[in-house]
């Protein structure tokens, strides 16, 4: 866990430009980095860098699909710790289960609030919201 003076890392994995955006602009309070990605092939050659400390991602992407990155990056020993939320407008029951079983640490439903994304940092940085 990075101590509040260390940057908070958080990579998004989205395709559709104007949600990246929207994303990066919810995050950005100063205290974040917010590096972003339009593939899940280049999502999962940033990720696995290992620096991040949060991954937001898409399920739906061009040439590889969230699930499949989140797999990937759950099976790569200097990733596996790393949290993996998706972020993604599939909300049945057996999606939520397909990204667990993938091993996603969470779920956010698009669409979202910004004070969702920064009480979920907050927790990880383990900071009061």
């Amino acid at each position: 866990m990075p101590s509040n003076s260390s940057p908070f890392n958080v990579l998004i994995i989205e395709d559709e430009p104007v949600i990246r955006e929207l994303v990066k602009n919810m995050l950005a309070d100063g205290t974040l980095t917010v590096d972003t990605a339009s593939t899940g092939p280049e999502g999962l050659k940033m990720a696995r860098s290992g620096r991040y400390h949060l991954i937001l991602l898409d399920v739906v992407l061009p040439q590889m699909d969230g699930l499949t990155i989140c797999r990937l990056i759950k099976a790569a020993p200097e990733t596996a710790g790393t949290p993996v939320y998706m972020l993604t407008a599939k909300s049945k029951k057996a999606d939520v289960d397909a990204a667990a079983k993938a091993g996603a640490s969470g779920y956010i439903q698009k669409p979202f609030r910004g004070a969702e994304l920064m009480a979920l940092v907050s927790k990880l940085r383990g900071t009061p919201a």
